[in-house]
């Protein structure tokens, strides 16, 4: 009787103790609809949102992955984007550490805001010599000696 208790009790151990379940983070993922279901339940949590853009921005891959969207980075520019941005000062770092890496980035937009009129000639000109100094490369960007202007003073004298 006493051995078939402890028999009953090892194929009862045995069978509780294989219900258990390891949860596969890459099978959850392989699965649309689960997939699907935990990107929602980030995107609607403020806490694993941000949880999540704090493990983006210390990621390599994800933060050239981003950078390289640029429809995600037209979009955060437009509309609330950039005020949604200015709050999260992990990603405003993180953009903003892109895009001074990213000479050709930073000269398309010195373009853009000085033909809507959000950046002076004499701004872009000493902005694009000060880049130059540092080393970036403007691509295609108009270089200071290259152009004919009557103030070619520091930056902070136009401002």
């Amino acid at each position: 009787m006493k051995a078939l208790t402890i028999i009953l009790s090892m194929i009862g151990l045995v069978s509780l103790n294989s219900c258990t379940q390891e949860t596969n983070p890459q099978a959850v993922l392989e699965n649309p609809e689960t997939r699907t279901e935990v990107f929602n339940d980030i995107a609607q949590n403020d806490d694993y949102m941000t949880e999540f853009m704090e493990s983006m921005h210390d990621n390599q891959h994800a933060m050239q992955m981003m950078q390289g969207n640029k429809k995600m980075m037209s979009s955060m520019m437009q509309g609330e984007g950039m005020q949604m941005m200015m709050k999260d000062s992990t990603m405003m770092h993180s953009i903003m550490d892109g895009m001074m890496n990213d000479g050709k980035m930073m000269g398309t937009m010195m373009k853009m805001m000085h033909e809507k009129g959000m950046m002076s000639e004499d701004c872009m000109e000493s902005c694009s010599k000060m880049m130059g100094e540092k080393g970036m490369d403007m691509q295609g960007m108009d270089k200071m000696d290259d152009m004919d202007s009557p103030t070619k003073g520091e930056h902070t004298e136009h401002h």
